[in-house]
Formats: C-alpha cells, structure tokens, sequence
C-alpha cells in the first residue's frame, strides 16, 4: 500500500518519491515537525461528506499520511513545490461517528510525526439555522472603539502593534468582552443582529485595528480575546434574540500572514514573484463585453495596497480553504450570517463556488456581498436568481445598496429641481427592476467606511430623522452604524480613524458615557429616544419587514411612500421644505380615501384626513391609516 502510494505521487514530485524510497542522505528526515493542520476540527453531519486538511511543517510534504477510524478514508494525498506542505482529501461516511482520533505522517526510516484530530458533533438542526432577515436592524460595529472591557489584552507580548489611544489609526483597546458586557444596551436600543468588523488575528505592525488584513484565518485576535470569548459572545447575543454576523475577506490577506514566509504553491498570491501591481479597481470589466483582458485582469489579479497580497482562488487547495474556513466558522460560533468585504475583486467563479458551497450547506443562509458602486445594474448582477447575459450566476443573497445611501444623501442636501434633490431617492428606488429581491438589499445611511450620515447631512438634526426614518421604513434589511443613536460625528477630520472613533464611555476614564447618558448634550439625548423608540417599533411591525411598498414621484419638495399588507396601511411623508407645506392629497386616492381615519405613529395623535394635510417644515409625518 505504502508502494503504491509512492508511485501515484511520483508523478507529481519525483525527487520527493526518491527520498521516500530510500535514496535520500541521511539528514533529509531529520527536524522534521508539525506546525499546524486546518481546519484545526470539523464535524460530523456536514452535506458535503469531503474534508481537505492542509498541514504545514518543515519537511511535512515529504511523509505519507496515515489514518485509522471508523467512516473516514483518505482518498488523495497532494503535494506542491514546497515540501513543507501537504494537503489530504478526506471522506467522511453518512453515519461517521464523533470522535479523535490520530494523523500518522511517516517516513521511510522510522520518522514519524503524530497529531490528534477531532471530529465534532454536528449541532441538532445545524442546517436550518436562522439567518438575518428584513425583521433584522444590523448594529455595525468597530471592535476596537467601542468598549474597552478587558484593559489586561490591550497589548500582547509578540504582537507588533500596542495600545496607543492617541493616534487616531492605532489600536485603542476595545474587545470582544467590552460588547458582551454591552449587549443589554444594544438589545434595550432594539437591535437584532450585531456585525463587527474583522476580529480574525491582524498581527500588523501598524493600522491593525479595523481588521482587514487577516494574519490567521482561524484564529480571533487575542487583543480582541480568543476563539472561546467569541463563541460567548454569539451565544450570549442569540440569548437576547441578537444574530452575530462575521465580517470575511476572501480577496486578500496581511502581508504579515503567517504563509506568506513560506508560501505553499508558485501561484497563491497573485503577480506573486513579480513586480508589484495594484487593482485598477475598474470593476465595470467584469461585466463589460467590450473590455479588454487586460483590464479584467488587472482589476481581479491587482492588490488593493503593498501589504494586502492579493490572493489567487483560482488555485484549487486555496479555494478549498477559503470554503472550509467560512463554513467551519458558521459551525463553530453558531453564526447569523456573513457579510463579504469587497465582494467584486476575487476570481468570480470562486465567489460563485463559495457561496452556493455555503448555501448547499446551509440552505437560506444569508451572506451580504460589498459591491461599492453607485450602479444598480452592477450591484444587481451578483445576486441569487439574477439572470445575467453571460450567463453567470452565484448563490449570494444579499448586496449592500449603496445607490440607495448615496441617493438618500442626495436627496437631502441637494437644491430641488427636475432632476436633483428628492427625485435622486426616487429614481433609486425605482431602479429595483435590476434586482431579483430587493427586499434582500442591505440599506445604510453610512458605515465604517464613509463620513457619519449626521455629518454628510451638514449636522442638520430634522434632516438625519428623514434619513434614518427612511432607512428603517423603506424595503431591505437596515443597518445602523454604532455611534449614530447619540449623532457621532468628526467634524474636524474626515479620515478613517476619526468616522471610527470611539464610543463615549467605552472607556473608564470617559467624561462622556452614551451608556448612562452622563454628559450627553439635550440633542443627543433626544435622538438617541427617538431612535430607541423608532427601532422598538420597528421590531414589531411585520408590515415594515414584509409589507408591499409603493411610492410617489416627488413634487413640490415633498416626497409620499406607502408600506401595506392586508391587516395595516402606512404612510410616511417626507417634507424637505424648511417652511410649513400643505400637501393635497387627492394623488394618493388609492390609499387615501375621504374621511379616512389616521393615527400618528409616535404622537399617537388621531385625526380625520380629508383633502390636504398640513406638514410641518424639514420632517418627515408617519401614519397608520384606516384600512
């Protein structure tokens, strides 16, 4: 067996298959050792019954892998041009039991190296989980500015970046046990699902505190907390009916990332051993069939910046990883869903692979894909059941309307006329027709990556109500950036570190404390019940999660949306008029009836509508109508 092994591998590495056979000197086996093997587990019960294990280790790739338990057989051994990797096809029988049991790597002189893996059981009913939906307002969150809870983790002996509060772009101390202590103010402010930013180790030397350059695919950033502290969090958070969604990044990696010393294959990174090219970020060449391959080639091979190595999915073992990693993190920490950063830059097909892997493994699972274009008819193309011209097509439910947050903006701080102000919220809205469900959409007013909404509105607080009212009452999933429920703002610089900074009281020493209230100004304490009050409404009302929504084009400063089912009628009327507007409503005849009855959805205040309606300056009017 060991014979025939030998030989089916020879063709891929001779030299290896020499040594293997005896023809090596005495010193090739020795120092032989094993670093690492992920996926550090798996389970049991999976639908995909194949598992592949990349292990690393000086020398690893030169031993023969052997393995006995019950439902488990290798079925391929592969090799690369690094002999200190080996990556081994597994399969798994139906009714595999759970267990541990040992990994032989052997040699032909007696070298041996041994590891205890683990097969873990499957959670009951893991495959029909529920998944983040249109009843869901998503709390987005910068892990390291919200709340410093454990002082003991802001900087660990062997990472390259410490706590240094004062720059704006260092790491500032915030962690995992700062929003498990949190999670009865984030429930209390009526939120449901919680996405943080990266918290996979970022071992960067510096800026390693928003967490897209990923030094370990499995492993949470210990100034952060570890693995355990997570799977807490997401089980404390589902305890107050709070989904924990996990921010992923498939297109690149940390140029600190623990391969990237010792790369695995000639073809991991793209341009990898050439001259350094970064993405032309031109992401119309996807769908183009005009583009040149060149530009194609360059948007999808080039690297967002010299320390973000852009990764190769076209290489099978890496894309196998990628897929493994994403579905072992849903088993492990019992996910709400996932949401994909920069969605358009990795090989397309690949992005297509994993999320239908995903989705085969958990049916309606839902993963928001980044398209950052301001392009309905691009956004559109990478939804599930989009039939596009080529032909393509991917498993990916949800896309972040960014046409929407930037029209919304628009709207209210553009001049009215024909074709600026309102009209842009509109036609937004109207170009749905690309969609295949846009109630699938993720909509914003802003995020970590933009200036604060209360900022792109000129601090304008009757505007920031339309806005966030709009956000919670239009179709799609909301999501609100923290900070926004006390008008968090930077006015003195629009720079990441500032759109990012820190959650008053999320520190000890803070003057200021969002969570007792302790200094907030009168503004900020009125916004932060208004919102409390809107989202706790919100939460309630199945006719803003599943209701049809129609609305009318804009006049006269005014725009009207309804939001209906059969059981309720609602009514919101944006008026972006500084001055007192009377609206007629004969327009609305379909909704509006003579006479009909109407209840202001805060004030509470009952009335009869006849045929005008008067509307106070710079609002926006919220009504439940007679049905």
């Amino acid at each position: 067996m060991l014979a025939g092994i030998i030989f089916k591998r020879c063709n891929r590495i001779i030299f290896i298959c020499f040594i293997l056979i005896g023809f090596q000197t005495p010193n090739l086996l020795r120092g032989q050792s094993l670093e690492r093997i992920e996926p550090p587990h798996w389970y049991t019960g999976m639908q995909n019954p194949h598992l592949q294990l990349m292990v690393y280790g000086n020398d690893i790739g030169l031993l023969i892998p052997e393995i006995k338990y019950d439902g488990l057989q290798i079925t391929d051994v592969h090799t690369t041009e690094n002999p200190n990797y080996l990556f081994i096809d597994l399969q798994l029988s139906k009714d595999i039991k759970p267990g541990s049991f040992d990994i032989l790597l052997r040699g032909s002189k007696g070298a041996k190296v041994r590891h205890r893996y683990e097969l873990k059981k499957r959670k009951k009913n893991a495959a029909a989980r529920t998944t983040f939906s249109n009843k869901d307002v998503v709390y987005l969150i910068t892990p390291d500015r919200f709340v410093n809870g454990d002082s003991s983790n802001d900087s660990i002996k062997g990472m390259k970046e410490g706590i240094n509060r004062n720059d704006e772009s260092g790491r500032h101390g915030g962690d995992l046990k700062g929003i498990i202590d949190n999670l009865d103010y984030i429930q209390d402010m009526g939120f449901t699902a919680l996405w943080l930013n990266p918290v996979t180790e970022s071992d960067q030397p510096k800026y390693s505190y928003h967490g897209y350059a990923t030094t370990d695919y499995y492993k949470i950033d210990p100034r952060y907390g570890s693995n355990k502290d997570y799977v807490n969090l997401s089980k404390l958070a589902k305890e107050k009916g709070i989904g924990l969604i996990m921010d992923m990044i498939a297109n690149h990696c940390s140029h600190e990332h623990w391969w990237m010393s010792d790369l695995p294959t000639n073809d991991w990174i793209n341009y990898q051993n050439q001259k350094y090219q970064e993405t032309n970020h031109s992401k119309y060449t996807l769908l183009d069939p005009h583009a040149a391959e060149i530009d194609r080639e360059i948007m999808t091979h080039g690297w967002f910046v010299p320390r973000m190595p852009d990764l190769n999915q076209n290489n099978k073992f890496l894309a196998t990883y990628l897929i493994q990693n994403s579905i072992w993190w849903i088993e492990y920490a019992d996910l709400y869903g996932i949401r994909q950063d920069t969605y358009s830059y990795p090989f397309k097909q690949f992005m297509s692979d994993w999320t239908c892997a995903i989705d085969r493994e958990y049916p309606g699972f839902k993963i928001v894909g980044e398209e950052w274009v301001n392009d309905p008819s691009v956004i559109s193309y990478w939804q599930k059941g989009k039939m596009n011209p080529d032909g393509y097509t991917s498993c990916l439910q949800s896309v972040v309307d960014f046409p929407l947050s930037m029209a919304l903006t628009q709207a209210l701080t553009e001049e009215e006329s024909w074709d600026s102000g309102l009209i842009k919220l509109y036609e937004s809205l109207a170009q749905d027709y690309h969609y295949p469900d846009a109630n699938n959409l993720l909509v914003m007013a802003d995020n970590h990556d933009m200036s604060r909404i209360f900022q792109q509105l000129n601090q304008d607080i009757e505007y920031f109500k339309i806005a966030l009212t709009y956000i919670l009452t239009t179709r799609g999933i909301p999501q609100i950036y923290y900070g926004t429920e006390i008008l968090m703002d930077h006015p003195a610089s629009n720079s990441h570190g500032s759109i990012r900074s820190d959650f008053p009281g999320g520190w000890k020493k803070d003057s200021i404390n969002a969570f007792t209230n302790k200094g907030l100004s009168d503004n900020q304490l009125e916004i932060k019940h208004w919102l409390k009050e809107l989202l706790q409404w919100r939460k309630n009302n199945d006719v803003i999660h599943n209701g049809q929504l129609t609305h009318y084009a804009p006049k006269d400063g005014v725009y009207v949306y309804f939001r209906y089912d059969t059981e309720k009628i609602l009514m919101f009327i944006i008026n972006k008029n500084k001055q007192e507007t009377e609206l007629a409503l004969s327009r609305f005849i379909k909704f509006v009836q003579p006479e009909t009855s109407a209840t202001n959805l805060f004030s509470k205040e009952k009335f009869k509508l006849d045929s005008r309606i008067r509307l106070s300056g710079k609002s926006i009017t919220c009504l439940e109508l007679d049905n």
